[in-house]
């Protein structure tokens, strides 16, 4: 079988290929130095805290509890980052979350980290446990909590209780996920209290360790409520629910005790179904993935070939490219990444001369927009990858949509409303990869948060928003100096770039990766060489739902 095996021009020793790799090493040690301070949780005293009442942290128990040598892929450990200062800030949300393999098989990990204020849900930590779920539930993924938190935060409670995606959410996605067939096992290491309560009791399997606790309400507020005094102990402990209420299936001595009879209860679950896409032996890119760093370029004013990137993800550099010599400023085509068939569909970010449609006139089309025919030839290529049960994979560099008279007449709005119907109606798993910019309608024909992707990354380099900082910063400032001239306040030249930087500055903060971290926008930031190893989470992730339901478009504006 005869396959396009991807070439590479890249010179590792250009002065520019050193300067993209200097800036992304240095993005990359930051954001590093930034997740080890967040995996510290509550600090060195609460760690020492949690010791002491003979329980592991969070992070420790799911050491011990996946495979040993094999990795924790870790999502959301920026959740609430910067936010919540005012109360201390809760790294991490208080909560871990992510994928490893206990026995073998791909489980999705939910952990309270009880030295981030004894573990209580802040607003983002109902999020973040929901996200996880969801991400459980789209891929079928068997799921194990290990409790030990003190419940809601109270300060917050009204950001915390009443919504769809607030904490009753979880009990809710626990009884779904129930009814779906997919395994929930629950580990009570600590405190598990008020409507927390309901979490293990509606998993398959309840687990508990002497000196836990597991109750509706504790012992100060049953006094307060109904006057009855009680110890901890006899209202909601170990032995109780183990001996007297019957609540618990499994009752532990210590957390290395549970940790254990969790891998064996695990050993026994059946095999899930056959997956329903295509997994062959993995083959090792050609190239070398750390030269991803000097390849790519987060310059607006810089041009370079998406298909190098491709090159270094992809099993044995080979892609086979859908219409290469149309749309050129979009990248589509079939690949393996760890043996498992995609469809790539990628900006190209090199500018790219061709001949205006419908006459001989020669034209330049820019990197990183998408024109009419790239907006036809994508829709056309995910109809294809849905017909054909190809996981799509979209990585994006894009600066939106093209505009002006040519663009128009050719029918820019019709090509992308075609594009983004491909998007939103697929019905095959989509994984998105931010590299560098991702802005406007851009952003949502790429497969953005709103079109569901089953897994969202982001690179140090991404940025995303309506328009990119320069544009929006002049825009923004511009409308601020007409609502001052209104005013009747003069602003002089000095003043009017006081007013642009101050704007350019926060639009800049709110465009950073960290800060979608922080709001669950994307589930990890990660390293671009590791780019094909989160792929391949998310694809191993993704094979273990085996539903594909019917692929239906509805209008079509052809």
């Amino acid at each position: 079988m005869s396959a396009s095996v991807l070439k590479t021009s890249v010179d590792p020793k250009s002065p520019e290929f050193e300067k993209n790799t200097r800036r992304i090493v240095d993005l990359l040690t930051k954001i590093k130095n930034e997740e080890e301070q967040i995996r510290q949780g509550g600090g060195a005293k609460a760690i020492e805290a949690q010791h002491k009442k003979g329980r592991l942290t969070a992070r420790e128990r799911i050491a011990k509890l996946i495979d040993p040598g094999s990795q924790f892929f870790e999502l959301g450990i920026y959740a609430a980052y910067e936010m919540y200062e005012e109360w201390g800030g809760a790294p991490s949300a208080g909560t871990v979350t992510g994928l490893a393999k206990v026995c073998g098989r791909t489980f999705m990990l939910i952990a309270n980290d009880a030295t981030v204020k004894a573990g209580a849900f802040f607003p983002m930590t109902a999020k973040k446990v929901i996200r996880a779920q969801n991400i459980a539930i789209e891929n079928r993924i068997p799921t194990i909590y290990l409790v030990d938190s003190a419940g809601v935060f109270l300060p917050l409670q009204e950001d915390v209780f009443p919504d769809t995606d607030d904490f009753g959410r979880v009990f809710r996605n626990n009884a779904v996920m129930s009814a779906m067939g997919i395994p929930q096992i629950t580990a009570i290491m600590g405190m598990c209290v008020a409507g927390g309560a309901y979490l293990p009791v509606m998993c398959d399997h309840i687990l508990m360790t002497d000196g836990s606790g597991l109750f509706l309400a504790g012992p100060a507020l049953v006094q307060a409520a109904i006057g009855q005094k009680t110890s901890a102990e006899d209202l909601g402990g170990a032995k109780m629910h183990s001996q007297i209420s019957g609540t618990v299936d499994f009752r532990e001595p210590d957390d290395d005790a549970c940790i254990k009879r969790i891998r064996a209860l695990v050993d026994k679950i059946g095999a899930p179904n056959p997956s329903p896409f295509s997994h062959t032996k993995a083959r090792e890119p050609l190239f070398s993935a750390e030269e991803i760093y000097g390849i790519f370029s987060s310059d607006p004013g810089k041009q370079y070939d998406m298909r190098e990137i491709i090159a270094r993800i992809v099993d044995a550099g080979e892609f086979e490219e859908y219409r290469a010599e149309s749309g050129e400023t979009l990248l589509c085509g079939y690949s393996r990444i760890g043996g498992w068939a995609v469809g790539i569909v990628a900006n190209q970010k090199k500018h790219v001369q061709t001949l205006a449609r419908g006459s001989d006139q020669k034209r330049i089309e820019f990197g990183g927009v998408i024109y009419t025919e790239s907006a036809e030839k994508a829709a056309r290529f995910i109809l294809d990858c849905n017909q054909n049960r190809i996981p799509l994979v979209f990585l994006h560099d894009v600066n939106g949509f093209m505009v002006g008279k040519d663009a128009e007449w050719s029918g820019i709005i019709r090509a992308g409303a075609k594009m983004v119907n491909a998007v939103a109606n697929s019905v095959v798993p989509k994984i998105t990869v931010i590299c560098g910019g991702s802005f406007g309608a851009g952003n949502y024909a790429m497969c953005g948060k709103a079109y569901d992707p089953r897994f969202m990354f982001a690179w140090p380099t991404a940025r995303f928003a309506v328009m990119s900082g320069d544009a929006a910063a002049s825009t923004l400032a511009e409308i601020k100096l007409k609502q001052l001239e209104r005013e009747g306040k003069k602003v002089d030249e000095k003043q009017k770039k006081e007013l642009v930087e101050s704007v350019r500055a926060t639009y800049e903060h709110q465009t950073d990766p960290r800060y979608a971290a922080a709001r669950l926008w994307v589930d990890a930031i990660i390293d671009p060489a590791h780019t094909r190893d989160a792929l391949v989470w998310a694809l191993e992730a993704a094979a273990l739902n085996p539903d594909i339901r019917e692929f239906k478009t509805g209008v079509l504006q052809t």
